[in-house]
């Protein structure tokens, strides 16, 4: 193979800034980690990471006398962070690692002049590396024939890798996922042989790399192909697995659907689902399981299926740390991804009503996108049922042109959407502050959205003077 290189012009200028910063007072200093491996692939990566044979209070003279602004970060572990060119900058000492008794963090570092040393302590090959832009690639554990050939290889022995951090164990399928690699296989049957050791790391740092699988669009191959990683990260989804529905409308057990729902909606929204979207088809039916009753024609049904995934998904997404404003809107896709509405203008803007308000959306816009994505979610829902009832897919074009129709002529589902005030309620009527104005207001918008009175000022006010 040839020797791999990187174009030069791919290193933005304020990374090679710091290199002449630190080089120019007498250190060593490479470029390292992801910026190495990306720029293998030809991607221009934002972040840059640098190492140097400088212990950090040298490196934070050198870059002070540069002019930069520097932050003591974690001088624990040898780092400070430059601000060069108005970007963030971490400048790590040699080191290597001691042991790690709490499978999370080195019980102590110690600092080294040789950067292949460092290097030798890091989880994967492919962010095993270290450049230069006149030294070139320094490439000690082959990492740049991996990132050619798509592998995630664990530096040395991988069982020492996920013993010393658990966490590497989810970071592995994260890269796998993010970067479309193969993960190698005495890598991929260590990582599975340590899976459980996951339920000793801080679950909010389980919740970050979780999301970063959720937006690398390839979640649903994780928990095909990765599926002891992904229970022992989430528990709550390990009893979908084998769970058989015993019903005509189904033809996969739960976890085969979900993963069908997954790929559904990458399909449909041609690879650009939102994260919310991707965590919904996900934990959509997460609450089976718990559901589950059969009759007596031996018919199996889920009955408060969606209610009971948003309890177990509100939980779950708490613990993982993820932030209200993605997860609202993620448990308002669970919770209504069932719910029977007509194609007709009125029930979907109650629905519509329901929606924003679990998901704390404001917004019409807004609303109106999560709504796009319940009917993307149902679509998808529908064509992984068993084939006879995924006609009910093509059934959705009219649930779209109802929410085209709203969108279009500004139909209301919230009293603050409507053309009147409470002020214009109280002249209108006569009546003064109290629950009689929101109770008026409330009539009002159900006509509204019964289509028996537009949503203009004059029509209203003439409603309310009939009143």
């Amino acid at each position: 193979m040839p020797q791999a290189t990187i174009d030069p012009a791919l290193a933005p200028q304020y990374g090679l800034l710091t290199l002449r910063a630190l080089e120019d007072a007498g250190h060593e200093a490479w470029v390292v980690g992801g910026w190495v491996r990306d720029a293998l692939r030809g991607v221009a990566a934002h972040d840059v990471d640098v190492c140097t044979s400088a212990p950090w209070p040298q490196s934070k003279v050198a870059l002070e006398a540069a002019g930069f602004v520097v932050h003591e970060t974690g001088t624990a572990h040898g780092t400070v962070t430059a601000v060069v060119c108005g970007e963030p900058v971490e400048v790590t000492t040699y080191r290597i690692d001691g042991a790690y008794t709490d499978q999370r963090h080195p019980d102590s570092v110690t600092f080294v002049t040789d950067v292949r040393e460092d290097l030798a302590r890091r989880d994967f090959t492919v962010n095993a590396m270290a450049w230069h832009p006149t030294r070139g690639l320094l490439d000690p554990f082959g990492g740049a024939k991996d990132v050619a050939v798509g592998v995630i290889r664990a530096v040395g022995d991988p069982a020492v890798r996920f013993d010393e951090d658990a966490l590497r164990i989810l970071r592995a399928v994260r890269f796998a996922a993010r970067l479309d690699f193969d993960i190698e296989p005495a890598t991929q049957a260590a990582l599975r042989a340590a899976a459980p050791t996951l339920a000793g790391v801080a679950q909010e740092r389980i919740g970050t790399e979780l999301r970063g699988i959720m937006v690398s669009g390839r979640a649903a191959w994780a928990l095909r192909h990765q599926r002891e990683v992904m229970f022992a990260a989430l528990p709550e989804l390990a009893p979908m697995e084998g769970f058989d529905q015993r019903s005509r409308y189904h033809c996969f057990d739960v976890l085969e659907h979900t993963i069908c729902v997954m790929e559904g909606v990458e399909q449909l929204t041609v690879g650009k689902a939102s994260e919310r979207l991707r965590w919904a088809a996900m934990l959509h039916d997460i609450g089976k399981p718990t559901s589950f009753t059969v009759d007596e024609a031996g018919q199996g049904h889920f009955y408060g299926h969606p209610g009971r995934g948003r309890d177990i998904s509100a939980t779950l997404l708490r613990r993982l740390a993820i932030p209200h404003e993605l997860a609202n809107p993620i448990l308002a896709l669970v919770r209504y991804h069932d719910r029977p509405c007509a194609p007709k203008v009125e029930p979907v803007l109650k629905l519509t009503a329901s929606v924003a308000a679990m998901s704390g959306l404001k917004r019409r816009d807004e609303v109106l996108e999560l709504m796009r994505e319940l009917v993307c979610l149902r679509r998808a829902d529908a064509l992984a049922k068993a084939p006879a009832y995924r006609i009910y897919a093509r059934e959705l074009d009219d649930h779209e042109a109802v929410l085209e129709k709203i969108e279009r002529e500004g139909l209301c589902w919230s009293t603050r959407d409507l053309a009147v005030s409470g002020a214009d309620v109280m002249a209108a009527c006569g009546i003064a502050p109290g629950p009689a104005v929101g109770e008026r207001l409330s009539a009002l918008l159900a006509d509204v959205m019964a289509e028996r009175v537009p949503n203009d000022r004059l029509s209203l006010l003439a409603w309310l003077g009939r009143g």
